[in-house]
């Protein structure tokens, strides 16, 4: 079962498919932020800066439009994203390691 019945996950990937590599997981440590995506910065984009850019409550279509045309402007470290992925952006999260 998927997180966000009403959305259109395979959809949001094929779209997404046309401007980056894109790779599902089952989980990312933030269920209550689903659908919870993260742009990864190109070669160019990290050595400029950039780092990995969490997105959560991406469920709305349009989003997926959105962060591809982020991507295509060059992504994190290269390109601002649309002031309207502001609203997705989201902390990544702590990962708590086992104790020994």
């Amino acid at each position: 079962m998927r997180k966000v019945p009403a959305l259109d996950h395979d959809e949001q990937v094929r779209r997404l498919s046309e401007v980056a590599e894109v790779r599902v997981v089952d989980c990312l440590d933030v269920c209550e932020q689903a659908n919870v995506i993260v742009v990864r910065p190109s070669r160019e984009g990290r050595a400029a800066g950039g780092r990995p850019v969490w997105l959560g409550l991406v469920n709305q279509a349009e989003a997926a439009d959105d962060i591809a045309a982020w991507v295509r402007a060059g992504g994190p470290g290269l390109a601002d994203p649309p002031d309207i992925l502001g609203l997705y952006m989201i902390s990544p999260p702590r990962r708590i390691s086992p104790k020994r």
